[in-house]
């Protein structure tokens, strides 16, 4: 891979990157992610129900991912974004007032079309605005940028939810749709770029997307890939923030944390673990440069899945464990993302992108069930340590099969 040293920097596209990273900064999830499964709770439901709404959330992902990249490509990728970040924004009004199992499982459907019309499409045009400027060897540079952002503006966030979900769990809910709103005001002032609207991406039909990611899923380098991590890292990944709340408020009262200081406590938590988050995104290019794609894929999936078991035998691990796991997710992502847009073309790009967002949505269907009901019948602790035991166990096997990543262009075949 190309370095990303003050030469190649200079070519990056400025105003567009700027504004990439404002519409980072408004995706206000930390408001509402502290209380978030203890708002669910509060409304009467089980970790079962719970697990249900994220694997209703992931089935529609599967069956909305690869027609919503498809709209990204036909209409373009900001129209795409605009659409998903008003939907996004709507539904969390919705969730804030919903008080029924019934009503959040139709809201979930709604919440997870709305990040299906984002997510291949705000990869997608980073990645071909960056090609504007001949800079698209910087993608996990600058999206890595833009997560630390993200988690910086988070952090504070965090601060803010913890807080307010002490006097209501319903208020985090409203805040982040404003400010979830204020990004649609950010896209609204966003160009489409130039190589999208060179390409032939807005003609495509759907049986010729389809064959575009037919043929991006024969090549041998991103097989192994998506296997590795769109279906086991990332999938396993998921569980470990659905957990967090539950598990932090058993270790901490468990610690002698008196109840009532639990939601407070966790928007603290949050806005540690969106710093250090922040801190790991912000160093994304320096770990491509220094570290390397290969053995980051190689050690990352045995120290987390490692960590997950420890947790089982030392809850008090749990905290270290929660508080690196989303910056360790989105360097992973980001570094995920670099690979496989270097071997896709603009035409299509979007589509793809959905796809293999759809496949890791597929997957961690079963993963949320079993886990559910794990928790349900012993404690959610148990649950992710089982997790941990199928991604050491999963990549063990994959590795047996062919190491998915290496530093150097693969030889597809």
């Amino acid at each position: 891979m190309t370095g990303t040293g003050t030469a190649e920097r200079r070519w990056l596209p400025r105003s567009n990157v700027g504004k990439y990273y404002l519409y980072k900064a408004t995706k206000a999830v930390e408001f509402y992610r502290p209380i978030m499964y203890l708002f669910f709770l509060q409304q009467g439901l089980d970790f079962t129900q719970i697990a249900t709404l994220e694997a209703i959330y992931n089935l529609t992902t599967v069956f909305g991912e690869v027609p919503t990249g498809y709209v990204g490509d036909r209409v373009g990728r900001r129209n795409s974004l605009l659409v998903g970040t008003v939907l996004i924004a709507v539904t969390l009004v919705g969730i804030g007032l919903a008080g029924s199992f019934l009503a959040l499982a139709a809201l979930y459907v709604c919440w997870s079309m709305g990040y299906n019309f984002r997510s291949g499409s705000e990869d997608a045009w980073l990645y071909d605005t960056l090609t504007d400027d001949l800079a698209e060897d910087q993608f996990a540079h600058v999206r890595g940028r833009g997560e630390s952002v993200s988690l910086a503006v988070g952090a504070g966030a965090a601060v803010t939810g913890g807080a307010l979900g002490g006097v209501d769990l319903s208020y985090p809910w409203f805040v982040a749709a404003a400010v979830t709103a204020v990004g649609v005001l950010v896209l609204l002032t966003v160009e489409e770029s130039e190589t999208y609207e060179e390409s032939t991406a807005d003609a495509m039909g759907i049986r010729e997307s389809l064959g575009l990611v037919r043929t991006m899923l024969a090549k041998r380098s991103i097989r192994a890939l998506v296997v590795y991590y769109y279906v086991l890292y990332a999938a396993v990944t998921y569980l470990v923030f659905v957990y967090l709340q539950p598990v932090f408020e058993t270790v901490v009262v468990d610690l002698g944390v008196a109840p009532a200081q639990v939601e407070p406590l966790l928007g603290v938590f949050y806005a540690a673990y969106s710093l250090v988050g922040a801190g790991l995104s912000y160093y994304t290019g320096s770990i491509e440069d220094r570290v390397g794609l290969r053995t980051w894929f190689l050690v990352l999936p045995f120290a987390v899945g490692g960590a997950l078991v420890g947790m089982y035998v030392l809850p008090v691990l749990a905290l270290p464990t929660f508080l690196f796991a989303r910056g360790l997710a989105d360097v992973t992502r980001s570094l995920a993302g670099q690979y496989v847009n270097d071997r896709i073309d603009t035409v299509g790009r979007a589509t793809t992108l959905s796809a293999l967002a759809m496949v890791s949505g597929l997957t961690v269907v079963p993963f949320q069930l079993g886990s559910g009901v794990l928790s349900d019948a012993t404690t959610p602790l148990a649950a992710l340590a089982a997790s941990g035991v199928v991604l050491v166990v999963g990549s063990a096997l994959v590795l047996l099969w062919e190491v998915p990543v290496t530093n150097e262009t693969a030889v597809d075949g």
